[in-house]
């Protein structure tokens, strides 16, 4: 499996469900918070996170990891998730073990890490129980167990941890501590796509295309690739590239292959050369600079 860390959450407090029994200075730091005045977040929460109120640690430990309205100090935010860690508080659990995880503020230390995802786990935390399937899949910090990756990965599954559902979809797909099994694939596949998980996109696409565990139907391949292709995904690009390439599901257009192509090549993908430079032949002047021309407004598009 693609190493997930780029596509989990960046900003713990997300994952804030509710404010609900909050305190007035919580909630009037968090209105200012909302509001991006991260500074007048961070005055109201101290104190209060001095005073040993867990969730105003965690909040200050937050607002120092991402460097909100003060100067990004890592080591700060350890000790501030430290403190609230130590009072069971899960969602600094989980942030303190993905600090140990990376060596963030701290000398990386995966068992370290598995101690305070498995207390974050073990209060339900999704992205916990993802992370620490992910350790038990790459035998960091644990033996490698393919079958104690895929439980854990199902428990945050289960909560629609769209990563989550994506690497347990990959594996049923490899057979890898469950029983191969395309339907069970495509249906977290499915689940994860739907929430715009590229990774997902792309095999939901390869699923629809081979025929496993769905009808074959090169159409739903294409509009799943698309997606992806949409993200920037070079091998999205490059399969979306194929179809338009040799018109199967959807309508066969050297144009749009060009561009597709163009999009992945750019990136550095060896095959979207190789095919641009085989439709090239194919193409007349204009139609290659129409390739060009929409390829060029693709970009001013997706970057500005």
């Amino acid at each position: 499996m693609k190493n997930p860390l780029p596509i989990l959450y960046t900003l713990a407090v997300l994952l804030l469900a509710s404010t609900e029994g909050w305190c007035a200075d919580l909630q009037k730091g968090w209105g200012a918070f909302n509001n991006g005045d991260y500074a007048a977040a961070f005055r109201e929460w101290k104190p209060l996170a001095e005073q040993g109120d867990a969730k105003a640690q965690f909040l200050v430990g937050t607002i120092y990891s991402n460097g909100l309205g003060i100067p990004h100090d890592q080591k700060e935010a350890v000790r501030w998730y430290r403190l609230a860690a130590e009072q069971a508080y899960a969602l600094a659990q989980n942030n303190l073990g993905l600090m140990y995880y990376e060596g963030q503020g701290v000398i990386q230390d995966y068992t370290l890490a598995r101690k305070w995802l498995q207390l974050s786990a073990g209060q339900g935390v999704p992205e916990a129980q993802f992370l620490l399937g992910w350790m038990h899949y790459k035998g960091q910090g644990v033996p490698h167990n393919y079958k104690e990756a895929a439980t854990w990965l199902r428990l945050a599954a289960d909560q629609e941890l769209a990563v989550a559902q994506t690497n347990l979809g990959l594996m049923y797909l490899k057979g890898q501590g469950v029983p191969r099994d395309y339907k069970e694939a495509f249906k977290w596949f499915k689940l994860a796509a739907v929430q715009g998980e590229s990774i997902a996109q792309i095999n939901l696409g390869l699923m629809y295309f081979k025929g496993r565990g769905v009808h074959q139907d090169h159409k739903e391949a294409a509009n799943w690739y698309w997606f992806a292709a949409e993200q920037g995904v070079p091998s999205a690009q490059v399969k979306l590239g194929m179809l338009y390439e040799y018109g199967r599901g959807v309508l066969q257009d050297y144009v749009s292959a060009y561009m597709w192509y163009s999009l992945g090549a750019l990136q550095g993908h060896k095959i979207a050369r190789e095919h641009r430079g085989i439709i090239e032949k194919k193409m007349t002047p204009s139609q290659i600079e129409k390739a060009q021309q929409i390829t060029r407004e693709w970009l001013v598009k997706h970057r500005g």
